[in-house]
C-alpha cells in the first residue's frame, strides 16, 4: 500500500514509464513487420510510371514514350463495351477508344460484340476479345 506523496508520484512515473516502453516495442514491432515483408514494386506494363512527374525541375515537359506495345505493333484488346446503336468502346492497350482513334498507327475502323476491326496503310486487322481463362 502506497503511504505517502512522493510514493504515489514514483508509481506513476513508474506508469506511464512503462505505458512509454510498451508503445516504443510495438512501434518498433510495426516498422519490422512493416519494412521486413519483400519490397512492393510497380509494375508499369509498359505505360509511364504515375509516380515520375511530368515536369522537370527546371519546368520543362518530359518527353513521354510510347507505350512498348504500340512500339511493336501489338494490338492487346482487353474489353468491348458494346452499343448496338454506334456508341461501342473498347480497351485497346490499356486506353479506351472509340470507333475512329487511334492506337499507335492502327485506326479503329469498327467495333462489334467480340471483336474489334483496325486499319493500318489500308490493311484490316481484326482482334477477337478472349474469353476468360484463354
Amino acid at each position: 500500500m502506497l503511504r505517502n506523496k512522493s510514493q504515489i508520484l514514483n508509481s506513476k512515473h513508474l506508469f506511464w514509464s512503462l505505458v512509454i516502453v510498451w508503445n516504443l516495442v510495438l512501434g518498433i514491432w510495426n516498422l519490422t513487420y512493416l519494412y521486413g515483408q519483400e519490397e512492393f514494386t510497380y509494375d508499369a506494363r509498359g505505360r509511364r510510371n504515375p509516380f515520375i512527374p511530368l515536369v522537370t525541375s527546371d519546368g520543362r515537359l518530359m518527353k513521354l514514350d510510347k507505350d512498348k506495345e504500340e512500339v511493336k505493333g501489338e494490338l492487346s484488346l482487353e474489353g468491348i463495351i458494346y452499343d448496338k446503336h454506334g456508341r461501342s468502346y473498347a480497351l485497346v492497350n490499356g486506353s479506351v477508344v472509340a470507333v475512329s482513334d487511334f492506337v499507335g498507327e492502327y485506326q479503329v475502323l469498327k467495333i462489334e460484340q467480340n471483336k474489334v476491326i483496325f486499319i493500318k496503310n489500308g490493311q484490316t486487322t481484326e482482334i477477337e476479345l478472349k474469353k476468360e481463362g484463354e
